[in-house]
């Protein structure tokens, strides 16, 4: 069964591209399977179905809000851009170079400093915050999809007010999302940018077949060796991970045939670890409200010291400014 994951307000934030021309959406609705008088949540392939209804109807892949229209097959043109780039900072600057063109605004620009990348959008006028939103998905969906494998947010910002469906986009994105800020910016690990492309002709096939509807999915992993690691880690307790040589003992491998075909599909052991162990350590500080001390040996650390070190290279903050800023947007929430 498909999960329905898309909530009503970004359905009708989509729709009102068709309103603002006069359009009747019930066609592109009913193509998509999506009830006409009961809108609900719906699943990334209805959603998707219904985002290239209205691509189709009003010529505009970006809901008729960027500076210029995004054409029909502007998508598809961004990934044959994008495809051969060398590492995810070459695919990366490509691809803001193309929207720029395209979209005219927002324009994006790629700015580094220290150990983060910001991607930074400016505006010649306001905009809602469905429109960076759709910028974001569009870039990010493309940008995991080259290097095979999920780019986790350390903040994403607004220049907008807080929409009416303020507690989907703080769901959305995984990471902490401001709104009303000077601009929008989107920032991850700079590390990610020396990430190499793995894909190539055959496979962009593959995935502009599943377009739009595979980029409204956070990125699932879908490469070789690199899905049983993860799987290992998962089914098991963070103490009782094996470490490189037994793993690649477990597979059957020499530890060099490993780490080749890892580096094939843009892995590494440490960097699969280290996301995995990123994800159960904000899930214990957050939502489990574990302690720092309790957190660090749930995940093998033999100090609370190297726990810190680690997670402050991972999102960008002490563990204590991530637990106050989970408390701070659960209490948004609560209130919306």
């Amino acid at each position: 069964m498909e999960r329905r994951m898309i909530s009503p307000g970004f359905v009708e934030d989509a729709l009102s591209c068709l309103r603002r021309r006069n359009i009747d959406p019930s066609q592109a609705l009913a193509r998509a399977n999506i009830p006409l008088d009961n809108v609900d949540y719906v699943s990334n392939l209805q959603y998707g179905a219904l985002w290239l209804e209205i691509a189709a109807l009003a010529d505009d892949e970006f809901f008729g809000l960027g500076g210029s229209p995004m054409r029909q097959g502007s998508f598809k043109l961004l990934c044959h851009a994008v495809l051969h780039a060398r590492t995810l900072d070459h695919a990366l600057r490509r691809a803001l170079t193309f929207l720029n063109v395209v979209l005219g605004s927002p324009t994006g620009e790629l700015r580094q400093q220290d150990a983060q990348a910001e991607i930074i959008l400016t505006d010649t006028e306001a905009r809602p915050a469905f429109a960076y939103r759709t910028y974001w998905l569009i870039l990010l969906g493309v940008l995991c999809w080259l290097i095979g494998r999920r780019i986790p947010l350390r903040r994403v910002d607004f220049a907008c007010p807080a929409p009416a469906n303020r507690r989907d986009y703080l769901q959305f994105f995984g990471a902490p999302v401001h709104f009303e800020q000077a601009q929008s910016r989107l920032i991850v690990n700079a590390s990610y940018l020396t990430l190499p492309v793995i894909r190539d002709e055959k496979s962009l096939q593959t995935f502009l077949r599943g377009a739009p509807a595979n980029i409204l999915l956070r990125y699932r992993h879908d490469q070789g060796v690199s899905v049983r690691l993860r799987q290992r880690f998962k089914a098991t307790q963070p103490v009782d991970w094996p470490d490189f040589d037994a793993f690649a003992r477990e597979l059957r491998l020499s530890p060099a045939t490993l780490r080749r075909r890892l580096k094939s599909e843009g892995q590494s052991f440490l960097t699969i670890r280290d996301e995995i162990r990123h994800a159960l350590a904000r899930d214990l500080l957050g939502a489990q409200n574990m302690s720092v001390a309790k957190t660090a040996a749930h995940l093998g650390y033999a100090e609370p010291s190297a726990f810190y070190r680690a997670f402050v290279k991972w999102s960008g903050m002490t563990p204590a400014a991530f637990r106050q800023a989970t408390k701070d947007q659960s209490t948004v929430e609560h209130h919306v």
